[in-house]
């Protein structure tokens, strides 16, 4: 087993669970991450292009767009998988760290029993909320067409049905898990031996008094953007050449990392795509450890991280 300081600052291409079971105990002050969700035609090894090759006659929904697809199944097994993922996480951490993790809100469920049947304690659940998002509800018309029925009828059921689709409302919001590992002791005595476990109060958004479970990234009206609104990361940030589908506003990420650790922590993202939570950390004075297992996204990461050194060193 490597040696703490081996893994700091570093992006590794593997899998997670892999590359978790060969960290040290107890050396990581949060953990930050986003994880795949496997319903956005991908599988369980995030591939791409092992999907695309599938036989026909095996369960893949080609011809919809991402998070189209609905299968009961897929919640249950993100449940048994992030088990085995948040039980290791468990380990890592340092007593009373945290652990955030962004969720689909209809398998935020499964996500967070799983998270705290390994044995962590789910705090809260904040809000990332926004406008802007694709509709992925489906209309009748194309199933009405393929009927065998004459064009009259088939006039009328899609006036009866105009509007009706599919149960899949715009999604506006994104939950994030807040999870913590037990602390040893008191909150005092947890603070001094690990250095985590508390919130930092004095991290403010605009007027908000006091940090809240809402966070903004996106102007939707006045009075809710003057207490919640976090500034939104502009293109150069992400990067022209960033590919990722799902990437998260550095500001947000530095918010977190902020409200749950002191400068010098280390942030562990085991999913770290194109490299978000790493920015986030050193942008705030923390240390990061990046896993992927594409290595395209880790890639992308390390362009990222050069980019941010560069403009660092040109101020």
């Amino acid at each position: 087993m490597k040696e703490v300081a081996e893994w700091i600052d570093q992006l590794i291409c593997g899998d997670a669970l892999e590359i978790l079971r060969k960290m040290p105990n107890a050396f990581v002050d949060a953990v930050l991450t986003d994880p795949p969700y496997f319903f956005d035609k991908l599988d369980n090894q995030w591939d791409i292009d092992k999907v695309e090759k599938r036989l026909p006659s095996q369960k893949v929904v080609k011809h919809l767009p991402p998070g189209m697809k609905f299968d009961p199944e897929q919640g249950r097994q993100f449940y048994r998988w992030y088990l085995r993922v948040s039980q290791e996480l468990y380990r890592v951490l340092k007593p009373g760290g945290f652990f955030f993790s962004f969720a689909s809100p209809r398998i935020y469920h499964r996500m967070a029993v799983a998270v705290e049947d390994a044995g962590f304690w789910v705090r809260d659940c904040f809000i990332w909320l926004y406008v802007q998002n694709q509709p992925k509800a489906m209309g009748l018309e194309h199933f009405i067409d393929r009927m065998p029925i004459n064009p009259e009828t088939k006039r009328s059921l899609k006036e009866r049905f105009n509007g009706w689709k599919t149960p899949q409302v715009k999604s506006c919001f994104e939950p994030i898990l807040v999870a913590q590992k037990p602390y040893e002791g008191t909150f005092l005595e947890n603070m001094l031996k690990h250095n985590v476990g508390l919130f930092n109060m004095n991290v403010r958004i605009g007027l908000n008094k006091y940090p809240a479970n809402v966070l903004i990234v996106e102007g939707i009206e006045a009075e809710l953007d003057k207490y919640f609104l976090v500034p939104k990361p502009s293109i150069h940030e992400r990067g022209d050449f960033n590919t990722h589908p799902s990437v998260k506003p550095i500001s947000l990420c530095e918010h977190l990392i902020r409200l749950s650790t002191v400068e010098g922590a280390i942030v562990l993202d085991p999913f770290i795509g194109s490299g978000t939570t790493a920015i986030a950390a050193k942008r705030t004075g923390r240390h990061f450890v990046g896993i992927d297992i594409n290595p395209d996204y880790i890639e992308i990461a390390r362009r990222r991280l050069r980019q941010l050194r560069q403009n660092l060193f040109a101020q």
